[in-house]
């Protein structure tokens, strides 16, 4: 049987601490619940998931690397505050021949003004915002579709 196309799903900072950090903003499922539902759309979609998660922006960058030399089919992208800083994840979105989408649990543009820049929405193909974990899965949805 031939391997099903992975979809990345690369989580950036403090996104480990999901369901115990401010819940009224990012909801309480766990990244790890987040993942049990991504893997169980996967399957119905015929793709699979490799989800992954650091503190540590270099290591996104990585693994935006890894996605591009692996043919991934797409990669989902939380990059939690290095959105809104990172040049470098723009550069390594823009570097790689696979279609990124940015997701976000809030709505940025409904918080703090310094949230409201993207770097990566301005490399990515496309953005998802402010639906909470269902963000994950309407973004998995395009994957699926590119």
């Amino acid at each position: 049987m031939a391997t099903p196309p992975t979809i990345y799903v690369l989580n950036g900072p403090n996104l480990n601490l999901l369901g115990t950090r401010e819940p009224e903003i990012y909801g309480a499922e766990t990244l790890d619940e987040i993942a049990g539902a991504l893997e169980d759309r996967a399957r119905e979609l015929g793709l699979a998931i490799d989800m992954r998660q650091s503190n540590h922006e270099g290591h996104l960058i990585d693994w935006l690397h890894e996605a591009g030399a692996e043919g991934a089919r797409a990669v989902i992208l939380n990059a939690g505050a290095f959105t809104h800083s990172s040049i470098a994840l723009y550069d390594a979105i823009r570097a790689i021949p696979v279609p990124v989408i940015e997701v976000h649990l809030s709505n940025p543009q409904a918080r703090e003004p310094f949230r409201r820049r993207s770097y990566v929405a301005a490399a990515a193909k496309g953005s998802i915002s402010g639906f909470g974990a269902l963000g994950y899965q309407l973004a998995l949805d395009a994957a699926a579709s590119l």
